[in-house]
């Protein structure tokens, strides 16, 4: 990308195209500005054609750009489509499509959202990779492109300079860990608060699949999950936050998981670990200040919770997340 300019974002829509997913590039991307108000990213609608394109209700779209825009694309967005035909069974993409994926630069990284894994599986993008899609077609595109590492429980896989995300509103999660990867999270928060969504949503997509909600009669730990929230720097144990949710250690753990989709005390870690990333790319403080205002023993178990996860020390983190993303380091998620 060129300094002094915004990032480009490419979103290729194709016929059938998923109209809430089609929107979603453009309303977080667009929403993001740095502190004096300028647009962080260009968003450019294209497809394979030039022409206009069906999406799934019925409206017709005619994009600005034709496949040519993917050659200037820092970041190239493919959303879902109705019509995947015959991919779902391993069948090539049609010549059009794969025309125009072979515009995109190989240094621009490329993000599926949703069923749009399907796209990038079949032009072979995927293979040798991690990746996820919407949970009641992980089993299939796991079968039918065995070469691709399908994790089923994500909100979102991002493997470097190829992202892809579970369904629909995980899209949202998506771009805005992108913005927060290029921007930091001052400006990923913004974006959401914006947008009026949550910056980061805990869990994967287990707590989608078996409890979508509880029962308007059975107790909830979001209360509980709150109040840890605001006391990360106490050393919380699972008896504490069973006990705070007034259940047994037994029924708040199995429903902790149903409304999570994780174990409490892997939660509990997740954010620290925010906490300690939002420290260190807005604050000086000593890295073993950090650890402990974010609730970790010492310096060192915040280093080895963050190789662990992130595959980063804090130091560089601070060092790549303290100012805009340059392309020098990847974050992986998982």
């Amino acid at each position: 990308m060129a300094p002094g300019r915004p990032h480009r974002v490419v979103v290729l829509a194709l016929d059938g195209v998923l109209t809430f997913e089609l929107g979603i590039p453009s309303r977080i991307f667009g929403s993001a500005t740095d502190e004096n108000g300028r647009a962080l990213y260009e968003v450019v609608i294209c497809s394979v054609d030039g022409g206009p394109i069906t999406t799934e209700s019925e409206l017709t779209v005619q994009p600005a750009s034709g496949p040519e825009a993917l050659a200037t694309a820092d970041t190239v967005v493919v959303p879902p489509t109705q019509r995947l035909g015959n991919l779902r069974s391993g069948e090539p993409l049609t010549p059009e499509v794969s025309a125009a994926l072979e515009l995109i630069r190989p240094q621009a990284r490329i993000a599926s959202l949703c069923t749009a894994a399907y796209v990038l599986a079949a032009a072979g993008i995927l293979d040798g990779r991690s990746a996820t899609t919407h949970w009641s077609e992980v089993e299939n595109l796991q079968q039918v492109f065995p070469r691709v590492h399908v994790d089923p429980k994500v909100l979102f896989v991002d493997d470097g300079d190829v992202l892809t995300s579970a369904g629909v509103a995980a899209g949202i999660d998506l771009c805005l860990h992108l913005v927060r990867r290029d921007h930091g999270s001052t400006v990923a928060n913004r974006v959401a608060r914006l947008c009026v969504v949550p910056p980061w949503r805990e869990g994967g997509q287990a707590q989608y699949i078996e409890h979508p909600v509880p029962g308007p009669t059975q107790a909830s730990t979001s209360g509980t999950r709150m109040w840890a929230v605001e006391n990360l720097q106490e050393s919380l144990s699972l008896k504490q936050l069973a006990s705070h949710a007034q259940m047994s250690l037994r029924t708040f753990t199995r429903r902790f998981r149903e409304e999570v989709g994780m174990a409490p005390l892997q939660w509990l870690t997740m954010q620290r670990l925010r906490l300690a990333q939002e420290l260190l790319e807005s604050t000086d403080l000593p890295v073993d200040v950090v650890a402990h205002r974010a609730g970790f023993a010492t310096g060192n178990s915040l280093r080895q919770h963050m190789r662990a996860t992130l595959g980063i020390s804090p130091t560089l983190y601070r060092r790549a997340f303290s100012h805009p993303y340059e392309g020098e380091f990847v974050c992986r998620t998982r």
